[in-house]
């Protein structure tokens, strides 16, 4: 009886232990045992050679390098965020959902705290005092003001009339970020330079007018502004145009954006989105990953600016020194650079 007893024990155990490696391997064979991520682009899609662009050349980065599959949406005019965030969420076999842009913020909170078991990671999340960041949410930030005081440095140093213009896409928070940083860089070193600042909407509609952002930048450069830096993803286009009709300066941003208009891109403000995307994969990847805010500033080469063959032309060795200890004060916190 002791005998029979201990064989239905041992043949149970075995058979519980059957179940147990045949689920494990089950879910380590989840797409051959690759991780597979989702992302969802921010107004004006894959193609804006901007913000977009980043995260999908991150995504490619993390497939070539660690072997990842990706799926993306485009929600077209951004009205379907929400659900296209949802529709990846869903899927078994997605891991990791991002989201590309602010405004993503609402809708991918709501959706992380729906699907506890999903990693999300919002690019340019909006941080505020009053909504709590889901553990399973990763909030990624850039210091934009500290790129952009350093090209406005850059303007500042390099105009031949003392005026210089800024486009944004949207009038936000996020893009006032930009701008406040290219102004202080500008008066910083040329205190006497006027800045004209012009927005091509107070809606996520200003991402992708380059219509709007070339009539606006014909009209600072009408008025005298010979370098103007834009930070309107898509709508940066139409600025481009309006540089090489004038033959005038712009300054590019998140890429390097010289191609748009070679000879009369000054230099762009680089925002390493694409390095977000690899990094926040790979710590993924390894087990690291954790929620939370992670912020990228000019000490952690998130942020910088374009300077190489293309444009080195533009630069005299005095302007090359000064911007080397501009960036070394912004670093040891020298100077401290608001992002207000």
């Amino acid at each position: 009886m002791i005998l029979k007893s201990f064989l239905i024990v041992v043949t149970m155990t075995l058979l519980l232990a059957g179940c147990k490696t045949e689920q494990s391997q089950n879910k380590g064979n989840k797409n051959d045992g690759k991780i597979k991520v989702g992302l969802v682009f921010d107004v004006g899609g894959r193609g804006d050679k901007s913000f977009n662009d980043a995260a999908y050349t991150g995504l490619e980065k993390a497939q070539n390098e660690l072997g990842i599959e990706f799926e993306v949406i485009d929600p077209g005019e951004g009205a379907d965020r929400e659900s296209a965030l949802r529709k990846l969420a869903v899927k078994e076999d997605v891991d990791m959902i991002f989201g590309v842009g602010f405004i993503f913020t609402e809708d991918i909170t709501t959706i992380a705290n729906d699907f506890p078991d999903k990693i999300f990671v919002c690019i340019d999340y909006t941080i505020t005092d009053t909504a709590a960041i889901p553990p399973n949410l990763l909030a990624v930030e850039f210091k934009e003001e500290e790129g952009s005081f350093l090209v406005g440095a850059i303007a500042g140093l390099i105009t031949k009339s003392d005026k210089v213009g800024f486009i944004g896409g949207m009038e936000s928070d996020l893009i006032k970020k930009f701008e406040s940083g290219y102004a202080q860089g500008v008066k910083y070193v040329n205190p006497d330079a006027e800045l004209m600042v012009g927005y091509v909407s107070v809606t996520a509609d200003g991402f992708k007018n380059p219509m709007k952002a070339q009539e606006i930048a014909l009209s600072q450069y009408g008025r005298g502004a010979d370098i103007i830096y834009h930070a309107s993803g898509l709508s940066g286009i139409g600025l481009f145009e309006a540089a090489r009709d004038t033959k005038k300066f712009a300054i590019g941003v998140d890429l390097d954006q010289y191609a748009e208009a070679p000879g009369r891109v000054l230099t762009s403000m680089i925002k390493r989105v694409d390095e977000a995307v690899y990094l926040t994969i790979k710590n993924f990847s390894s087990g690291n990953f954790k929620g939370g805010v992670i912020t990228y500033g000019l000490k952690d080469k998130g942020v910088g600016y374009v300077f190489d063959d293309n444009n080195k032309e533009f630069f005299s060795d005095e302007v090359i020194t000064k911007l080397k200890d501009i960036e070394k004060m912004i670093i040891d916190e020298q100077i401290n650079v608001s992002d207000k």
